[in-house]
Order: structure tokens, then C-alpha cells, then sequence
């Protein structure tokens, strides 16, 4: 099932003021490269590859100078905005015209996941309803949290429950059937005159067709809406990229693991460096010898090719599959 996707990067940031006074919330850096990255990168190991961002009027350039159409990360990239912030629901009104039916993935700008297995729990999520993504939090009370059964189905959504109900928070990824923008366009904005999710998935839930997927042990689910989150984000991905000697939220080097550009253009488009000891800048990935040698037969071939190229040998002529 091939699904799209949907970014919401609007919003005013007013928590990070006063850095977002002056620029989009979702392009401060974490760490070595714009927050929208690592969103984008999300939904590109999902295998999402038709993708619409939704962002303010003033910071659609900035998107498109940083994206443009998305062929050269073998994807298409499409924009539309939002006047004034309306609920992350509002997304799914905005994009009805572009979904045209399709089931979708809704991710928010601000939110990074680290987890391995998330490719398989998106291509293993129901067909029909709706998915969401819990993760277990220790201050359940700032979020929105999701309440299970004996069985694991859910039976309610409580926003921000001031009393212990549920630690399992609902994280910034969804998944939608066809239905989504239609139940979207029946809402009623909420007491903070804003289009709920929660409201979308209470009614999902209501017709029996909401699943939870739940993050385990060794996942990281950050939400970097505030200065001490931001920190905090940054913090993680420097320390995974330089102990591991890997890189996060890199839309190339996801779309070059995806077979979606080839060697040539993936060089065209980063900076190849092949330090053990050194971390990739905002557009770079690191390739270490370790990596290369682990990825060589599962990748067949590019990895090789690839370091030929950065070392200044022919490059390979295959290219990748383009949708």
C-alpha cells in the first residue's frame, strides 16, 4: 500500500522565542541539520515518496529552497500553507485535494524518531482506520495519552489527564486511511479554537478502527518544541552519530540506502567523508569503513561504488527507480 505524506510545519514556535521570531521553528538546527530533516527522513524509510509540507505563508520559500520538488532525493516534494494555526487537523482539510483518496502519513515537523523497526510497523499496520504510535513517557500529564485494554485495543484518549491514567503518550506520527480528510472537514475547532487529531482518532476509535503501535525499549520519540528539548535532541543525535559512526535525518542518505538515487547524484548532493572521527556537516553523511563493509552485500554494490566516487574513481551508471 503506498502511502503519502504530510509534514505540518506551521505554527508559530511561541515556546522558542525569541530564535523563532525571526526564523521557522522547524528549520533551527538539531544539531547538524534543519528539524525538518529529520521528519522528512521518517516518512522516507516508511517508503513515503509523495510528500506535502504545510507550513506559513512567509517560510514557503525557505522550504522550497531547501526541498525544491524533491526529484533529486527521488521523491516529490509539494507545499501548501496555513494562515494561522488551526490544530494539527487542519492538515488533513488542507491536503484533501492532494490525498485524492490516498491513505497518508501525518508527521509533525517537531518531532525525531529513532527507531529501527519503524518501516516494518507502518507496512504492518491495518489498511482501513487509523494507527497511532505510543511511547511510554514518565510526565504523562503533558501529553496526550492513549488507554488500552487488557487486550492492548484502545478505549480512550485523554488529553493532558491531570490524574494517572495511561503513562503510553501519543507521538506525532499517524497514519490515515481515505477517511481522514472527510472526518476532518466534520470537526468543530475545540475550546482553544483549534481542529483536534484527538478528536479524529476518538471517532476512529468510536467505529472500532484505531490501532496503537507501541515504541519499545532502545526507541527514542523527542518532541523539540522547547529550548530544553531542542538541547536535548541535538545531544542524542550527536551522540549516536559520533559513537556509531552513522548519521540521522538525512533525507540523501536515506534516499541512496532506498535505491532511490544512485551513487553519482548522491554525490552531487553531499559532501562524502569517510572519517571515522569525524561527524558529517548539515548536508553531509558519514560513511565509515565499519558501515560500508556491514551494508556491501545487503545494498548490492553502492556502497563501493559510492566510495569510488569519493575517491575520485568512475562512478556507477545505474539509476535509481523514480516514481
Amino acid at each position: 500500500m503506498m502511502r503519502k505524506g504530510i509534514v505540518l510545519a506551521g505554527g508559530r514556535g511561541t515556546r522558542l522565542h525569541p530564535a523563532t521570531k525571526v526564523i521557522c521553528k522547524q528549520l533551527l538546527p538539531i544539531y547538524d541539520k534543519p528539524m525538518i530533516y529529520y521528519s522528512i527522513s521518517t516518512l522516507m524509510e516508511c517508503g513515503v515518496r509523495d510528500i506535502l509540507l504545510i507550513c506559513n505563508p512567509e517560510d514557503r520559500e525557505s522550504f522550497n529552497r531547501l526541498f525544491g520538488d524533491g526529484n533529486h532525493l527521488g521523491i516529490r516534494m509539494s507545499y501548501k500553507t496555513q494562515d494561522k494555526p488551526r490544530g494539527i487537523a487542519d492538515a488533513l482539510r488542507i491536503a484533501e485535494n492532494f490525498l485524492d483518496g490516498s491513505p497518508c502519513a501525518l508527521i509533525l515537523g517537531d518531532n525525531l524518531f529513532f527507531c529501527p523497526n519503524l518501516s516494518s510497523m507502518v507496512q504492518e499496520a491495518p489498511a482501513k482506520g487509523a494507527t497511532v504510535f505510543s511511547y511510554e513517557v514518565s510526565n504523562p500529564s503533558s501529553y496526550g495519552v492513549v488507554v488500552l485494554d487488557r487486550k492492548g485495543s484502545p478505549k480512550s484518549i485523554i488529553e493532558k489527564p491531570k490524574e494517572f491514567v495511561s503513562n503510553l503518550a501519543v507521538t506525532g506520527l499517524y497514519l490515515f486511511d481515505s477517511e481522514a480528510s472527510r472526518i476532518a472537514n466534520t470537526l468543530k475547532p475545540s475550546s482553544r479554537g483549534e481542529l483536534e487529531i484527538t478528536d479524529v482518532n476518538r471517532e476512529y476509535m468510536k467505529r472500532g478502527m484505531l490501532s496503537v503501535k507501541r515504541f519499545g525499549r532502545g526507541d527514542a520519540w523527542l518532541d523539540t518544541g522547547t529550548h530544553d528539548f531542542l538541547l536535548s535532541a541535538s545531544e542524542f543525535v550527536r551522540t549516536i552519530q559520533v559513537r556509531q559512526g552513522i548519521t540521522l535525518g538525512s533525507p540523501e542518505e536515506t534516499a541512496f540506502r532506498k535505491g532511490w538515487i544512485n551513487g553519482k547524484e548522491f554525490k552531487e548532493i553531499s559532501n562524502c567523508n569517510f572519517s571515522p572521527r569525524r561527524v558529517s556537516p548539515s548536508n553531509a553523511v558519514t560513511l565509515v569503513p565499519e558501515w560500508i563493509d556491514a551494508t556491501e552485500k545487503q545494498m548490492g554494490g553502492r556502497i563501493s561504488a559510492l566510495k569510488a566516487i569519493c575517491d575520485g574513481k568512475e562512478p556507477i551508471a545505474e539509476k535509481g527507480n523514480r516514481k
